[in-house]
């Protein structure tokens, strides 16, 4: 089982070398995306025989179609290297494992073929995904005056447009950004952009295109039937633009249960990654790298005792 860790940041590179260190194997690799308005020079430390940065670097701005593309880019230098990757799984510079990479390892190939990427049909009022995060037209911050015209516009209600007539037959899916998707998917994907480069245009001009477009390209394919919730945690409690950031609080709550199941309007399944970290506060990294051990431990000795179990069975 090949994984390949797709890093799209723009900060934390002190998170983001611990990060490289808590995932790295003979069968692990790392491709990271720099924000081309961040200094590279500042992420020089983190470096390996499996970590790649990106050769080419786009201003990632948030909620544009701009993050879509460091996305592919990513993607595409994945797709290309010479150890093809069974799964390919999005992070950003905030995200920290929640268990070890032999159990995610284990976890990915105990479920080979499935697509781990929170989509649901839009609209949908209880993901709060509104079609008009389609439908109402918003420009890139690259173009300033004609985006401050639209603004206002939108404010009328006259920036407005109807998907059905540009996006054909396609059914639009909305979810979270982050995913763990399989090589397969993810060369889907890649040919889909090269030969439909007009849905592209249309999601450039869209308010958060990053939680909408590779979950419609997947809803409409032979994939949708393999979507199963994604792996990462996020805290969506404050009800704001951003998750809430990981406290000693929810680290505790990690810790009381072996396996960190979560249930919403996306389905049921376990979580083994978290979002959001800084490095403000690099003690919850070490209390979680704790947590991660005790849990493998545990593990450990349960696998001990069923095996002496099955060996005292058979000599009686």
């Amino acid at each position: 089982m090949r994984i390949a860790y797709l890093i799209f940041a723009y900060k934390n590179p002190r998170l983001i070398q611990k990060i490289t260190e808590a995932l790295s194997s003979e069968d692990s690799s790392f491709f990271i995306h720099i924000d081309k308005k961040s200094n590279l020079s500042d992420f020089s430390a983190i470096k390996g025989k499996n970590i790649f940065f990106t050769p080419e670097r786009v201003p990632v701005y948030w909620a544009e179609f701009s993050g879509i593309q460091a996305i592919l880019l990513l993607i595409e230098q994945a797709l290309g290297s010479p150890e093809k990757p069974d799964y390919l799984v999005l992070l950003s510079g905030s995200d920290y494992p929640l268990r070890s990479k032999d159990y995610i390892r284990a976890f990915l190939e105990e479920n080979k073929g499935k697509e781990f990427i929170n989509a649901v049909r839009m609209p949908s009022v209880e993901a709060g995904k509104p079609i008009s995060r389609l439908n109402t037209l918003r420009i890139p911050s690259t173009r300033p005056v004609y985006r401050f015209v639209v603004k206002i516009l939108a404010r009328t209600g006259l920036a407005q447009r109807d998907y059905r007539k540009h996006l054909g037959n396609l059914e639009p899916y909305a979810g979270n950004t982050w995913w763990a998707l399989t090589g397969e998917a993810c060369r889907h994907i890649v040919d889909f952009v090269k030969n439909n480069p007009s849905v592209c245009r249309y999601f450039e001009n869209t308010f958060a295109p990053e939680e909408m477009f590779f979950h419609t390209i997947l809803g409409n394919s032979a994939f949708k039937s393999r979507i199963a919730r994604n792996i990462m945690y996020e805290d969506w409690s404050n009800r704001g633009g951003h998750p809430a950031m990981i406290s000693a609080e929810h680290v505790h709550s990690f810790g009381q249960r072996d396996k960190l199941m979560f249930r919403d309007v996306y389905g049921s399944g376990e979580m083994l990654f978290a979002r959001k970290f800084g490095e403000d506060n690099f003690g919850l990294l070490e209390k979680i790298d704790r947590m991660v051990a005790r849990k493998e431990e545990t593990a450990c000795s349960a696998v001990g005792i069923q095996r002496f179990k099955l060996i005292k069975k058979r000599h009686r």
